[in-house]
């Protein structure tokens, strides 16, 4: 349906929404309206405020049927859409459980599925929990550019959505401005504006609960979920901090980490960068203490040593071809296999390492151990076939843990100590660069060996103090009989610096990430998860509940929850870094200088191509000299090319892959090499066929005629071969003699992207940088304007 925008954006959502609710989505019960016929009798505290239930029981008032019937009534289910699967179960809640429905339905056609929707409910109360829409697109209409519905229409939407379906709610929340808002603007018309509006408890804001709207750029409701919990517990609203002292004990709670890190879609062979990371923190609201909160197992994190294995570098193995036997014995001698291990199989193989581009070797092997007829033990191990570094060990010895002869169970003190001896031998020549992490002892605290299972010990690799990221070392001990069950050595073999470069100071770190966070006083959930007496980490609980393997009486939860000044990421337009040696931002995509504003021309106000230059600008698509976009001068062809790329990419182009083969990806053209502002981009355009190599010269520099640029936005489109074909396309401009592309000069026009001057095209004008701005701009227009639909038989 084609709704047509008008001044006033507030009529234009209720309008949607009128129309939404009534078409697509139907409203379920809610605060002001009558349930659905056959809804269970709610309890006057539910019917009046429309909630979900949580108590301690998990007792189940609603059948499939009947879950059936309500979610066909409240999502407006069409009948062509089959109920595929359904499951019931609970879900934990801080001081209860709340049972629910979950069904799935599909709709099929000749045998395809070409639409979906899950959904779920309160099986107590009948409250909608969720449900998620999933359509074929290929026949259904193309979304439009721009927007039919953007952001701004997108929340008036969602507002009245929620006033619908969890109408008890709408007083209890408030929309999170940040969450789901992209700052560049959208080049295609296939969006998806996600708004969620958390909870408010005492007026502070409670991000654990949440409702969450997906919207489509038509203004479809493709998403829901109310995730909400009344059995949570909060302190009292005792924030003794003001939002200045806050800011004081944010500073001073700060630790800026010095990291190596590799950036991805970086030109060239891939290098270590120095970069400083201030992951995002809290300080508690009431004494200012630093509050990291728990890790991904619920539990605090690890300690890391302040000093390193040892104070010098061992010997370093000496490169040479190992065979198998060789092989073998390295990781025998290594981790002691008892007897009774089979060797099953060994194989040979040889890769080139991305980080040097030298040809390097592996042997995989593995054994077995059997008993009566049966395996009960085997072991992995992957051995670097130069140096005879063992890489990667695992073994498992069911016969060995099953002996009370062999039980030796060991305490946390002794499997870090045997877990660092193992690696000083294993990596002696790190050995003073590797700082070993011990886990907290309360996540072993009051359970048996056989509770523990295995000690996980890591260890960090460290380069003058900075933490390498992509480095990984680490040792399991089966605390049962001290034995190592694991090993694990990922080193990248790069060179660093051989004295620590000269850095951004911390202070000065601290303050360039504090323009990179907000600081909101909000109320944090620290969850922790058992199962079986083994701690599990979220997801793994969420898999177990979804699978209904989630035996209430195996899993223990506890939560707290504490008032807390949290550090919280503002939205950017880039995934960026700090670099440790100039200070500046960085694009983790394109490896250049950037800001985290998005830039802006301040010589575009007013202008008549005003906002298709400052899209362009905003993509980087054109370069800024102190903040001007200069938009009568000429485009380059370089410029040109990477607006091009980047319009015709939807602007999600990173980079050009040119490490693919270990070495810098040979350059298209004799003028644009792998270290040009304009290589990726060239390149790009040669392998979509977007421009010809010809005779091997580009002039990145060189000025665009309008002849040359229709026939660059013709091909993009897709038509270049029709409009090369003689007598299609009929040209009757006053200057049609001087036009070598007649056909594309027929389609731009046509398409009016580009336009006539007192019915001339003239062909061999230069293009101004605002010319090119806007012909893209019309060029996004018409690209999503002629998408059809297949032809349906």
């Amino acid at each position: 349906m084609f709704v047509k925008k008008t001044a006033s954006r507030k009529t234009l959502a209720i309008a949607l929404a009128a129309v939404m609710l009534a078409t697509t989505w139907a409203a379920p019960a809610s605060a002001d309206k009558a349930a659905p016929e056959g809804a269970p009798a709610l309890t006057e505290s539910a019917a009046g405020n429309g909630k979900a239930s949580a108590n301690g029981t998990a007792a189940t008032a609603i059948d499939k049927a009947k879950a059936e019937q309500l979610l066909r009534q409240y999502v407006n289910i069409p009948k062509e859409y089959k109920l595929q699967g359904a499951s019931s179960g609970t879900t934990k809640k801080a001081n209860g459980s709340q049972s629910y429905w979950s069904l799935s339905f599909v709709k099929s056609v000749n045998g395809k599925q070409t639409g979906s929707i899950h959904a779920s409910l309160d099986s107590s109360t009948g409250q909608l929990l969720s449900f998620n829409a999933y359509s074929d697109k290929r026949n259904a209409a193309p979304p439009t550019y721009p927007l039919k519905v953007d952001r701004e229409d997108a929340k008036a939407l969602a507002a009245e959505f929620i006033s619908q379906v969890a109408g008890g709610f709408k007083s209890e929340v408030k929309l999170n401005e940040s969450f789901g808002l992209s700052l560049l603007p959208p080049l295609t018309g296939a969006v998806r504006h996600t708004l969620r509006y958390e909870r408010l408890v005492n007026g502070i804001a409670f991000p654990s609960n949440y409702i969450q709207v997906e919207l489509d750029s038509d203004g479809h409701v493709q998403g829901f979920e109310l995730n909400w919990d009344d059995t949570v517990e909060f302190p009292k609203a005792n924030a003794s901090l003001s939002e200045d002292d806050a800011a004081t004990a944010i500073r001073k709670a700060a630790e800026p980490q010095l990291r190596y890190i590799i950036p991805y879609n970086a030109q060239g062979k891939p290098s270590p960068v120095l970069s400083y990371n201030l992951p995002a923190f809290a300080v508690d609201a009431s004494t200012g203490e630093r509050s990291d909160g728990l890790d991904f197992y619920g539990y605090p994190r690890g300690t890391v040593s302040e000093t390193p294995l040892s104070e010098k570098p061992g010997a370093k193995p000496k490169p040479g071809k190992l065979a198998e036997e060789a092989a073998r014995q390295a990781v025998e001698k290594a981790f002691g296999l008892p007897s009774g291990y089979a060797l099953e199989n060994a194989t040979y193989s040889e890769y080139e390492e991305e980080a040097t581009g030298k040809t390097r070797a592996s042997w995989d092997l593995n054994w077995t151990l059997k008993k009566e007829g049966r395996d009960v033990g085997g072991a992995w191990a992957s051995v670097d076939g130069d140096t005879g570094t063992v890489r990667s060990f695992y073994q498992y010895n069911q016969s060995t843990a099953e002996d009370p002869a062999y039980t030796k169970p060991i305490t946390l003190e002794t499997a870090v100590e045997k877990a660092k001896e193992t690696v000083r031998k294993q990596l002696p020549w790190l050995a003073d660069e590797l700082y070993v992490v011990t886990p907290d002892s309360d996540l072993y605290k009051d359970r048996t060996p056989e509770e523990i299972g295995n000690y996980g010990i890591s260890f960090e690799h460290k380069v003058h103090g900075a933490t390498v990221e992509y480095d990984h070392v680490s040792v399991g001990i089966d605390a049962k009989t001290g034995g190592i069950q694991s090993f694990e050595a990922s080193v990248a073999d790069y060179a660093y610096p051989a004295k620590k470069p000269a850095v951004l100071s911390a202070a000065d770190a601290v303050e360039k990430w504090l323009g990179y966070y907000e600081t909101k006083l909000q109320y944090r959930m620290n969850t922790q998860y058992w199962w079986d007496g083994q701690p599990l980490p979220i997801e793994k609980v969420k898999t177990l509940i979804a699978a209904g393997e989630a035996d209430g009486e195996l899993l223990e939860q506890k939560v707290s929850v504490e008032l807390v000044y949290q550090l919280t990421a503002k939205p950017v337009h880039e995934d960026v870094y700090l670099d440790a040696v100039t200070g500046d931002w960085i694009s983790r995509e394109t490896g250049e200088k950037t800001a985290l504003e998005l830039p802006r021309a301040t010589d575009a106000a007013g202008h008549w191509a005003e906002d298709s230059l400052q899209l362009m600008v905003a993509y980087k698509a054109l370069d800024l000299q102190d903040g001007q976009v200069r938009p009568n001068e000429a485009i380059t062809r370089g410029e040109l090319i990477k607006m091009l790329v980047l319009a015709s990419s939807g602007g999600r182009f990173g980079g050009y892959d040119t490490a693919a083969s270990g070495d810098q990806e040979k350059a298209m053209f004799n003028d644009v090499a792998a270290d040009s502002a304009y290589f990726a981009y060239v390149q790009s355009a040669v392998a979509n066929n977007l421009i010809d190599v010809g005779d091997g010269s580009f002039n990145p520099e060189g000025k665009v005629t309008r002849d040359e640029m229709a026939e660059l936005i013709v091909r993009a489109l897709g038509y270049n071969s029709l409009a090369n074909v003689d007598h299609i396309f009929k040209v009757s401009f006053k200057d049609e003699a001087e036009i070598e592309n007649k056909g594309q000069a027929a389609i731009v026009v046509g398409l009016k992207i580009m336009s006539l001057s007192n019915g001339r095209y003239l062909p061999e004008k230069q293009v101004t940088r605002a010319e090119a701005s806007i012909a893209f701009y019309r060029y996004l227009q018409k690209r999503a304007e002629l998408k059809e639909n297949p032809l349906r038989m």
